[in-house]
């Protein structure tokens, strides 16, 4: 003879999408489905192309294109921007040090240089 008492097993509810399940394991305030609507203005400014082909329906290929290919792309520019940077500043050096050699040939010193230099040369040989 058992005397232990029955189990006492909750109601079962039907939930909106047609599935069955004990309410014991619903949450505390279950309201169904919930669809939070967001702007795109609203989202980070590195979610948004994510954001948009999610919801024009394009799918996890651009998704995944976005997230590999838009970080890509910024270390892309920013090492190309950095060569200009270096180029520009090898030009600069560059151009300098003619402007300085020209300027010091053309000068009256440079001339007198030159002229000791002529000597020098005829001296020797």
């Amino acid at each position: 003879m058992n005397h232990l008492p029955e189990p006492v097993r909750p109601p079962v509810v039907q939930l909106p999408d047609g599935t069955h399940v004990y309410s014991d394991s619903l949450p505390a305030a279950y309201a169904g489905p919930q669809v939070v609507h967001q702007h795109i203005h609203q989202a980070p400014p590195d979610r948004t192309v994510q954001r948009i082909a999610l919801g024009s329906g394009v799918g996890a290929g651009a998704v995944a294109a976005g997230v590999y290919f838009g970080p890509l792309l910024v270390a892309a520019l920013t090492a190309i921007a950095a060569n200009f940077a270096f180029l520009a500043f090898l030009a600069l050096m560059l151009g300098w040090g003619v402007h300085t050699v020209v300027k010091s040939v053309g000068s009256p010193e440079g001339a007198a240089a030159a002229k000791n230099v002529r000597k020098a040369r005829r001296r020797r040989g």
